[in-house]
């Protein structure tokens, strides 16, 4: 139900009422405008996009709580979100008041060096984004605002994956190998031999290898940053796998556990306790320091030198997919697709082939012969 009357003071008075029975009123100078409110609003209400103007009083800092307290996270997922959250500029600021013009500028700050603030890199700015701007579809699906604030909002652009990704070469991971203390050498090589996450290296225990099959078996990671916040968890979605591993990786996990032992079954420890984010990462430093390679690195760099070696190997997407522990192929692509030969790679290897067969006619009869060895044997 709605109406508008004209009022003693000149003014145009519209107002309806909402589908919960709530009456909401507006004045206007002209009736042509009061009209047009009262035309959009019931418009809105017919086709279900109306929002209560009430609802978009909550700060945005509120409904975040409320928000993510309903969503289906992991402690570092949360920790990541949270981290996010509280970089905004405009988290007290009511909901229904937040533009665009809110999101580009928080963006913009956090792209550019300020004083003693460094600006970020630009997969940390979209990783801030991509919480903050869930938050806000999440308020739009909830009804407490009608549109998305942040988007179309333009982020930094990131470095091709080609040109960001850096991959050790194998005298590299050599020098890591050499230079590690002996209780932490096994933890560089299930890193660059079998493709493991820092948390999931953490969390390898005895159980999870196989040493007659020559398996590992990823079914659990550590997170939290220290030994107050370190907890033992699931692995990411998707991720748990089992991985067939060379004999020289099961020798040296073997080794391993001889020489080193274990600690309440996990194989890597400082102290009483398995590593954590912060121990590990330590441990890396200083072996990496110790072997003289580029600060970039870090344990996730060995993880990707083993994925560009199955790739060279001739590993198929899928094949690849499964060993890192990605949850669907399109997640492998999108880090390691320019690292597969592409079509005009194999079309010109194809096309040389070719042209040496019909060229160098001996090189075609080794190659006939080695397809058909029966062909000089004889009748």
């Amino acid at each position: 139900m709605s109406s508008i009357r004209k009022r003693p003071d000149g003014r145009w008075r519209a107002r309806y009422r909402d589908e919960a029975g709530k009456e909401h009123a507006r004045h206007f100078r002209r009736k042509l405008d009061a009209q047009r409110w009262l035309d959009e609003t019931t418009t809105s209400i017919v086709s279900g996009m109306y929002v209560d103007p009430r609802a978009g009083k909550i700060t945005f800092n509120g409904f975040y709580r409320e928000w993510a307290g309903r969503q289906v996270w992991t402690d570092s997922t949360r920790g990541t979100a949270d981290q996010a959250v509280e970089s905004v500029p405009f988290g007290g600021v009511p909901l229904s008041k937040i533009r665009r013009a809110h999101v580009e500028d928080w963006v913009k700050s956090m792209s550019v060096t300020a004083g003693e603030r460094k600006a970020l890199a630009p997969s940390t700015i979209t990783t801030r984004f991509s919480y903050v701007s869930m938050a806000l579809r999440g308020a739009v699906r909830d009804k407490r605002i009608a549109v998305d604030p942040s988007e179309g909002v333009k982020l930094p652009r990131r470095r091709r994956a080609d040109q960001a990704m850096q991959i050790p070469t194998t005298e590299q991971v050599r020098a890591a190998l050499d230079a590690a203390p002996k209780e932490y050498r096994a933890l560089v090589a299930v890193c660059a031999f079998a493709g493991l996450r820092l948390g999931e290296a953490a969390g390898l225990q005895l159980a999870d290898i196989d040493f007659l099959r020559r398996t590992l078996r990823v079914q659990r990671q550590i997170q939290g940053a220290n030994v107050k916040t370190a907890k033992v968890v699931p692995p990411k979605a998707g991720s748990e796998r089992t991985i067939a591993i060379p004999k020289a990786l099961a020798d040296e996990l073997a080794a391993h556990v001889t020489e080193i032992g274990t600690m309440k079954s996990f194989f890597f420890f400082r102290g009483p306790d398995p590593l954590n984010r912060n121990s590990a990462a330590h441990i890396w430093r200083e072996i990496r320091k110790a072997a003289k390679l580029p600060s970039a690195y870090t344990l996730h760099t060995l993880r990707h030198f083993y994925a560009s070696a199955l790739i060279s190997s001739g590993c198929d997407v899928v094949t690849v997919q499964r060993a890192l522990g990605h949850s669907t192929p399109a997640i492998t692509l999108n880090v390691y697709s320019h690292l597969w030969p592409s079509a005009e790679d194999r079309t010109r290897t194809a096309a040389a082939d070719l042209m040496t067969a019909v060229l160098d006619p001996a090189a075609d009869s080794v190659r006939t012969t080695e397809q058909n060895p029966v062909a000089d044997l004889g009748s």
